[in-house]
């Protein structure tokens, strides 16, 4: 079996940076083992592999250890692939997935905008024990989402400089964890861990914006935001809060094009 591979840098604006997911384009479903498999070689946070349905595609998402209800970046590359390799005709394209229909619409300056469910993370009272003790620092408040919790700091540069433990970590009661705080030249930023599901830190993760955009909305008093994820790579993204969706944009870069052989 041959299958295509395209390997995209997502939210990023030049090749290095943003957020590498691989793509594969596919028929039809082979086993679910043969995908899991893929996504451990090529050993990115996600891939991404989808199947023509209806008038669009069936979606779904990889992590090197296990599938995943929702990954942003990987969809925003879905879509490129599909506009820029694969000619699709349309402005828009919608998948349907775990967590719905999700919609990627070109826009007249060549970037993708990414619509998705919101997540307004609400308050806890209990957090997985010893969640503070892997990050060394207190928060200004913790809330949580449907699958991951955010960490609440004060500043820019209590983001910029964690130095999380990753083993301990892996071993909480939780998915992922979105760290933020007020941006110190936009309005939010944050970093995403998630060593449990085998990413100990996501270069850009469009998902944790459906928990952030509704939380800085809120707390900023306005539905535009702009967004900086502070991993070594980095990644800049455009957000907008609209009703209860959270619309992303930004912008995708190929590194790779090539055939897997299995």
């Amino acid at each position: 079996m041959f299958i295509p591979l395209y390997q995209v840098d997502a939210f990023a604006d030049h090749l290095f940076a943003g957020n590498p997911a691989a793509i594969c384009p596919l028929e039809s479903w082979p086993d679910d083992g043969l995908l899991q498999s893929i996504a451990g070689e090529n050993n990115l946070s996600e891939t991404a592999f989808f199947v023509p349905a209806g008038e669009g595609f069936r979606l779904r998402w990889f992590t090197p250890k296990k599938e995943v209800i929702l990954c942003g970046h990987a969809t925003l590359a879905s879509a490129w692939v599909l506009f820029e390799k694969l000619s699709w005709p349309g402005e828009s394209i919608p998948f349907d997935t775990q967590s719905g229909r999700l919609l990627v619409t070109r826009e007249k300056d060549g970037s993708l905008t990414l619509d998705l469910p919101a997540d307004p993370p609400k308050p806890v009272q209990e957090t997985p024990e010893g969640l503070r003790e892997c990050l060394g620092v207190l928060p200004v408040e913790i809330r949580k989402g449907k699958t991951d919790y955010l960490y609440v700091l004060e500043r820019e540069s209590g983001v910029r400089d964690l130095r999380p433990d990753f083993d301990r970590m892996a071993r909480l009661e939780m998915r992922g964890l979105i760290v933020t705080a007020p941006g110190d030249e936009t309005d939010l930023v944050s970093r995403f861990f998630a060593p449990a599901v085998g990413i100990n830190e996501d270069p850009v993760t469009g998902s944790a914006h459906a928990l952030l955009v509704p939380y800085w909305a809120r707390r900023l008093g306005k539905n535009s935001l702009g967004a900086r994820q502070l991993s070594a790579r980095g990644g800049s993204l455009q957000c907008e809060l609209r009703g209860d969706r959270v619309r992303i944009s930004g912008r995708c870069q190929l590194y790779l094009e090539g055939t897997i052989q299995v």
